[in-house]
Parts: structure tokens; sequence; C-alpha cells
């Protein structure tokens, strides 16, 4: 019988030799490298925004937005401690701005969105065009958009910052810059392209069209309205109740390359059967209560709370009134590469 244990050193002796020259087996690494399902290591997880709200408060009495550039707790997944992200592909976190303040111009290779939770008076402004904002409004920033934003309300206005940082990062094409002033010159009319691009009409002369969307807010009242409309007409879908995609008006496709935004309502009393995707998703509730099992894991949600569904996990949702969630995803850069998959139910 031969020797396993000579074998065995004797392919040890190999590994080591060929490691000198950088270069490992691939038959020991197989099942690392090939995995027969998604297996993310964030995991199921749950902010309550009453817990966030008053160290958000704190930091806006500590610190300026001159010393801080943006006030920003980064929401960060347990199963990914230190790296920045509540997936393994996005990043969030809760942008602070208080009355009369002003967050600098710069741009980034990232692309951005704000989902407002909470202050009435702030703006955005992208290259060149401000957006006024309120809560539950959606607004992008895309890739090398100069943008800066001011609060001139009498209020503290927050807002959910997601960004395709890890995905930029790994295909290591990060650049940033700010620019020579605080605030970029105005090029075009308040509101612009909601005017231009908002009423489910195009102009005639539009030009080519972009990576992403032309239209930079997406208002709650006009999704909310479409919402109940959709309710009352029917059907009711048994995984996500009525739910909306944020669209590219010149193409139909989604806001930004890498990134997927929805709005979905869940009637009162509302169950939805099993469902899971591998685009690991950011859940932030915009209205109501209910609760949501996330593979096994049952986490109660209120208003402006946040929760993930990680990668290939299944998630059933259950409304204890009628309840909107809205969320973010890469499930759009996925598709893109032909790799987005999705299971409907227990099967």
């Amino acid at each position: 019988m031969p020797d396993t244990h000579a074998v065995s050193a004797e392919r040890q002796a190999y590994y080591d030799a060929i490691a000198t020259q950088d270069l490992a087996p691939l038959w020991e690494r197989m099942k690392g490298l090939v995995a027969n399902s998604p297996r993310p290591k964030s995991v199921p997880a749950h902010w309550r925004y009453g817990a966030i709200r008053p160290h958000l408060m704190k930091a806006g009495e500590m610190l300026t937005t001159e010393e801080a550039e943006r006030r920003v707790l980064i929401i960060e997944n347990p199963g990914l401690p230190g790296q920045s992200r509540i997936t393994g592909s996005m990043y969030a976190g809760a942008q602070l701005l208080m009355p009369g303040e002003r967050a600098r111009a710069h741009r980034h290779t990232a692309c951005a969105l704000r989902f407002i939770l909470e202050g009435d008076g702030a703006y955005t402004a992208v290259d060149g065009e401000r957006t006024n904002m309120k809560p539950g409004d959606f607004v992008i920033t895309p890739s090398w958009t100069w943008h800066d934003h001011g609060n001139d309300g009498a209020a503290p206005v927050v807002w959910l910052d997601g960004l395709d940082i890890a995905i930029v990062n790994m295909f290591d094409a990060s650049f940033s810059e700010e620019y020579a002033e605080e605030v970029f010159p105005p090029t075009r009319p308040v509101n612009d392209s909601e005017i231009r691009y908002g009423g489910a009409m195009m102009p005639e002369q539009t030009g080519a069209a972009g990576a992403a969307s032309p239209l930079l807010n997406y208002r709650w009242e006009r999704a909310r309205e479409t919402l109940d409309a959709m309710l009352r007409n029917g059907p009711v879908d048994a995984c996500h109740g009525v739910k909306l995609h944020y669209t590219n008006p010149r193409t139909g496709g989604p806001v930004m390359p890498t990134i997927n935004a929805s709005l979905q309502l869940l009637p009162k009393g509302f169950r939805s059967t099993s469902y899971r995707s591998t685009d690991g998703t950011v859940f932030c509730v915009g209205e109501g209560s209910g609760h949501s099992v996330v593979g096994g894991t049952r986490i109660d949600w209120g208003h402006n709370d946040l929760f993930v569904v990680p990668s290939w996990m299944p998630v059933e949702h259950e409304a204890s009134e009628d309840a909107v969630l809205f969320s973010f995803s890469d499930r759009a850069a996925q598709e893109k590469l032909g790799i987005w998959r999705q299971r409907r139910g227990n099967a």
C-alpha cells in the first residue's frame, strides 16, 4: 500500500516550492473560489433610526461641516467590521446638515444616492442644478458630478446616503476631487431636470443617453400616489406587495449603472411569500411599521429604520399597518454582467 503520509509530505513540499514562485494549486482552492451558492459575509442587521439620531445630533454639536466635509455616521454591517460596507458591495451612511450649513462641492468616481429621512429646506446641487429635498424624496448624484449641499431651513435635515464605493474600489478605479470654491456655480434653474424629465414625457432635444438618469430628484408624493393607485387597481405581488423601480426616463433602465433603487407598498396585514435574490439589499422604512424574517432572523421595523437582507438569503415581510419600503442594491450591475438571479417562494 502507498504511504499516504509520504505522499502528503511530498505534496506539501511541492506546494512550498511553488509558493516561492507566487504560484498556488487550484485543486486545493477550488471550493473557496467557486461556491455552489452565494456565501455572503454580510449578515441580517437592523438599525433603529431612534438610536442613530441622537448620535448624529451629538456629532452636529461637536464638529462643523468644515471640519468633517460630510458629517456622516457610517452604517456598517456587523459581518463586515471595519470595512465601511452595509452589504458586500454597498456603502451606507446617515448624513446630517444643520440649519444654515453648507457642505462644500466635491466629486468622486462612486455613484451616490440620497433618501431623505427628515427635515425640509435643504437642497443638493449637481453640476450646477439645485434640487430642493423633502422627506421621502430620492435624489441621485451620478459618477464624477460636482455636488454640494445646503440647508436653508430652520430644522436639521437628515438623509440616507448609498454609494457603490466597494465596487469602484474593487476595480481600483477610485478618484475624488474638491472644487476650488465651496459652491459649484449655478448652470441651470432650480429643479430644471424635473421639468424636463419628470412627467413621463421627453423633450424634443435630449442629447445622447448617458449612463445615469438625467432626473435628479424622484419625488415621494408622486411615487406614493402611484403606489396607492396600483394597490387599488391590483394585482398585489405575493413577494413584493406593490413595487416600483426608479428608472432612467431616457432608457427605462436603472437610475445609475451600478445601483438599482425601488419603492414598495405593503398594505396593512399583507404577508409576503419567501423571496431571495443575489443582490444584497438595503431597506429603509419610508412609512409605517411591520416586521421581516431574514434567513430565520426576525426584524421588527418602524419609520426610518434600516435593515439588510444579504445575498441569496430568504426574506418574508409582514405589515402591521400600511408600510412603504425604500430599497437599493447592486442589482443594476449584476444584471449588466448577466449574473443576477432570483427565486420566488420556497422552491
